[in-house]
């Protein structure tokens, strides 16, 4: 495994925990990757571990997920997580540097460049858009609602492969079980904000008209990737995307899903690096 190192950053009264991958190649350009929802910085790690080999890889833990700190319960918005992003850029000195977000992080990956941000080099927004089908909203709304506590990791894992039998096996157990942490009364649960799972507790999004005035904003070289059978992505909205860039690439995995990188490692992988 290439180096990796786990480090803490504070930003805006928070502490933030990110991964750090090394890469030997001089001059290797910074590649900042933002997770999902339901994800977290290590939901990466076979991604990032590919990617070092020509990338200094940044993976970030959002407010809220993984080992950063939790936020106040009303403080999960977009918004919140745009200027997140922008004090880390800062804080770490990035300069033409690669922005991945996936679903959430990619909402706010391109809330961020629709700013056109000067230190921005690329942009890849993996299976989301300004609009989101309502169905597969109501899916993820659905499963988060669930019981979030398992007797074992291997339970856990049981359901994630029952309600998604597509990622290799090995893969997904592996960001499963990277997912969980103990209760107090010696089960497991998830790794994020019971916060950020209350249906009571509703995060400020950005809406879709403002959205898009952000996505036709964007002024880097952009790749749209979509998952085949994506429940929130949608074909004709994907297209509308890859339009109102200027520069845009759309790409759809063909057998995926949503959540791409862990259906299809190896053919996002390529899809990726062919784009860089």
């Amino acid at each position: 495994m290439a180096e990796v190192r786990d480090e803490l950053i504070e930003l805006r009264g928070l502490r933030f925990h990110y991964r750090d991958w090394a890469c030997d190649k001089p001059g290797a350009r910074d590649l900042v990757l933002l997770h999902g929802y339901t994800g977290h910085a290590r939901s990466w790690d076979a991604f990032a571990e590919a990617m070092s080999a020509d990338y200094r890889v940044l993976a970030l833990d959002q407010r809220g997920h993984g080992e950063t700190q939790w936020a106040p319960a009303n403080a999960y918005g977009t918004g919140e997580m745009v200027e997140d992003l922008k004090s880390f850029v800062d804080a770490m000195g990035l300069d033409d540097f690669v922005l991945l977000g996936l679903s959430m992080g990619g909402i706010v990956s391109f809330g961020y460049a629709g700013q056109r941000p000067s230190e921005l080099g690329r942009l890849v927004i993996v299976d989301i858009a300004p609009e989101i089908d309502t169905q597969g909203l109501r899916t993820i709304q659905s499963n988060v609602a669930r019981s979030d506590v398992f007797g074992s990791r291997e339970e856990a894992f049981a359901r994630a492969r029952k309600d998604n039998p597509v990622p290799p096996e090995d893969h997904q157990r592996s960001r499963v079980y990277q997912s969980l942490m103990r209760t107090e009364g010696g089960g497991w649960t998830y790794r994020y904000d019971r916060a950020l799972r209350d249906p009571d507790n509703p995060r400020e999004g950005i809406p879709a008209d403002e959205g898009w005035q952000l996505v036709a904003s964007i002024d880097v070289p952009t790749l749209l990737i979509r998952g085949e059978f994506s429940d929130i992505l949608s074909r004709p909205v994907a297209e509308r995307f890859a339009r109102e860039v200027a520069d845009c690439r759309l790409d759809e995995i063909a057998g995926s899903g949503h959540p791409v990188p862990l259906d299809k490692p190896d053919e996002f992988l390529e899809v990726v690096r062919t784009f860089l």
